[in-house]
């Protein structure tokens, strides 16, 4: 770039955008990058502050700040998304359809640490919506060295910094368990909570029982509903350390491998995760569900309903922002409750 003043600058090519802000109007670029300045620009240079400019001049070690941008969507841009137009040096990604947000956070942290180039994100393992932003990226100067956006590309030479995956509507099966349930003396209140959380995901419940408090009974109840398609398995209730409470006892028996029972969340401390065959999630859920706004099955839902494998690891992160606050208007996702993993 070349410093000039403004009314020297006729017949030069701007090297940036030229922002003009009118409260409450506008804020937007009055020139763009690439433009040629002629003689009627010139008051609308200075009326906007103006009175030096720089110009363009080429560097074949150096990148305009836009140029480097579009290097920045590449490091995140992946399938089913898209950037948005070059602008001051942003760029932004687009979702191009509902699903879980995944972040790479090491290299996150290793390209903004190069310093001069910036990667904003939302929080990883959320929902997003078709058309949500998810990134925003901004070279800091004007021009950056090339030599610095290729150490920042060598962070992403195996892969993006953003995966986005689509939730898919699976097949569920709800086994409810417990006597009191079972020989009708409360209402099963479970079930229909479930229900209308799975509607919100395109879910079908394509298998449901009430069982009595029988881990023999329940097993088979899991088997069964795989068998007939379950791609989710959900048993509600008997999750406890009561004697008379079955169903961590039932899920093990299936043969899935346990992943965990038990996790730093509240409400949901007593929740189970297990997979059937690696792939078929048995779900225990505590009681809390039924009851609580928002509660461990909010957040580890879309990770299953993604097909994204839950670690025991990433449960035991969960403890800090793991507490809901039970606000008195709930306002999550856009919350700090579940974003510890």
């Amino acid at each position: 770039m070349k410093l000039m003043k403004t009314e020297d600058a006729i017949g030069q090519v701007l090297c940036h955008d030229i922002t003009q802000i009118i409260p409450g109007v506008t804020k937007d670029a009055v020139f763009r990058k690439g433009h040629i300045i002629t003689e009627e620009d010139i008051p609308v240079l200075l009326s906007v502050g103006k009175e030096h400019i720089y110009i363009w001049e080429k560097d074949e070690h150096m990148l305009h700040e836009n140029e480097a941008a579009q290097i920045l969507y590449a490091m995140c841009g992946n399938e089913h998304m898209h950037p948005s137009e070059v602008k001051e040096g942003k760029i932004e990604v687009i979702a191009d359809c509902d699903g879980l947000l995944k972040i790479d956070r090491e290299k996150l942290k290793k390209v903004n640490g190069l310093g001069e180039m910036m990667i904003a994100t939302r929080h990883g393992n959320t929902c997003v919506k078709e058309g949500d932003k998810l990134a925003g990226t901004r070279i800091i100067p004007l021009v950056i060295e090339k030599e610095k956006m290729e150490r920042a590309k060598a962070v992403c030479q195996d892969g993006p910094i953003l995966t986005l995956k689509p939730l898919h509507g699976k097949k569920v099966a709800i086994l409810t368990t417990g006597s009191e349930v079972y020989h009708g003396r409360i209402e099963d209140k479970f079930t229909p909570v479930l229900v209308e959380k799975l509607k919100e995901y395109n879910c079908e419940m394509i298998f449901h029982e009430v069982y009595d408090d029988d881990h023999e009974a329940i097993t088979k109840g899991c088997l069964q509903a795989i068998e007939q398609g379950a791609e989710l398995v959900l048993c509600t209730g008997g999750m406890s350390v009561d004697p008379d409470d079955k169903t961590p006892l039932a899920i093990k028996n299936t043969g899935a491998r346990m992943v965990s029972y038990g996790a730093p969340v509240l409400p949901g401390a007593m929740f189970l995760l297990s997979y059937y065959r690696e792939k078929i999630p048995i779900v225990g859920l505590p009681g809390c569900v039924m009851y609580a706004k928002r509660t461990i099955f909010d957040l580890a839902l879309p990770r299953l309903l993604a097909d994204d494998e839950i670690t025991a690891e990433e449960l035991a992160a969960l403890g800090e922002g793991g507490l809901c606050l039970n606000c008195p208007v709930c306002t999550y996702p856009n919350c700090g409750f579940g974003k510890g993993w």
